[in-house]
């Protein structure tokens, strides 16, 4: 391949592939969907926000110069409406490539076990749990129709690794997904569907900010004291990076993955002073 043919692949990574994505209106699943389109990609937002939904895909059309970009209603808890969102993408552009399942929840922060309530637990759990089954039965079925593979992503949460940075709701779901993600993968190889997942570190997306509720620049500066990777702020768009990895050619041969991006903060005991230099270092 000639250098500059080389670059502009490079450059749009998902020329020609159909991506459905989600939680697609805000956070994590909008700067998604941004990626993907500059990318290249056909882009289906599900979510259940609709005037929020319609304003960012008009515009990511307008940013991309593209119209190949859809809103669909879809409450992911709801298998009716995500069957109803697969076949919409499919309708629209002929075929899906990629889902991202993204769409997620929390309750309040209600650290103690005895204060929860089981109505809070279950509707976490139907949404970040049944919503990504849903999204991964469903997209698994129009892929296997379809003979032509595919990629599978869900987002997962640095709270999959370890106890004690989330609701008891929320780390139970997210560390449920990896589970999912896991044994999906193994089932789907065999049609050259690859399953993976992204587990981010803290992002001050507006559902943390809402969950915690401090401004954007409190929470990154929160996540910031916290971490353990220095002079780097997470943001949404390394998470959608990370998920442009994932659902591209680069990652072709990568599945049953819990891609964790959180700077190494679920390696180390940051308690621990083994590593630590002086101030002024």
């Amino acid at each position: 391949m000639a250098i500059p043919s080389l670059l502009s692949a490079i450059s749009r990574r998902l020329e020609g592939k159909v991506a459905l994505i989600t939680g697609g209106a805000s956070g994590l699943g909008k700067k998604t969907a941004e990626v993907f389109a500059h990318h290249g990609a056909k882009v289906v937002i599900a979510d259940v926000q609709d005037e929020l939904g319609h304003s960012v895909r008009q515009s990511i059309a307008a940013n991309t110069a593209q119209n190949n970009i859809t809103y669909v209603h879809c409450d992911v808890s709801d298998e009716s409406q995500v069957k109803a969102a697969v076949e919409k993408s499919i309708k629209s552009y002929g075929k899906l490539d990629i889902m991202f399942n993204n769409a997620g929840m929390s309750t309040t922060l209600q650290p103690r076990i005895i204060d929860n309530n089981i109505d809070d637990f279950e509707r976490v759990m139907r949404v970040n749990v049944t919503g990504v089954f849903l999204g991964i039965k469903h997209a698994a079925h129009a892929m296997i129709t379809a003979k032509s593979g595919g990629s599978i992503i869900s987002t997962a949460s640095a709270a999959s690794c370890i106890g004690g940075i989330g609701t008891h709701a929320y780390t139970t779901s997210k560390h449920a997904v990896v589970g999912l993600t896991k044994s999906a993968a193994s089932e789907l190889g065999q049609f050259g569907i690859r399953v993976n997942c992204v587990s981010p570190f803290g992002v001050a997306t507006p559902l943390v900010v809402d969950t915690i509720g401090v401004s954007e620049e409190e929470v990154e500066g929160m996540f910031n004291s916290v971490g353990n990777l220095n002079h780097a702020t997470l943001k949404a768009e390394d998470i959608a990076n990370a998920a442009l990895f994932l659902a591209s050619e680069e990652g072709r041969y990568v599945s049953g993955l819990n891609l964790v991006v959180d700077g190494g903060f679920t390696v180390v005991n940051r308690s621990l002073p083994l590593f630590k230099y002086p101030a002024d270092n």
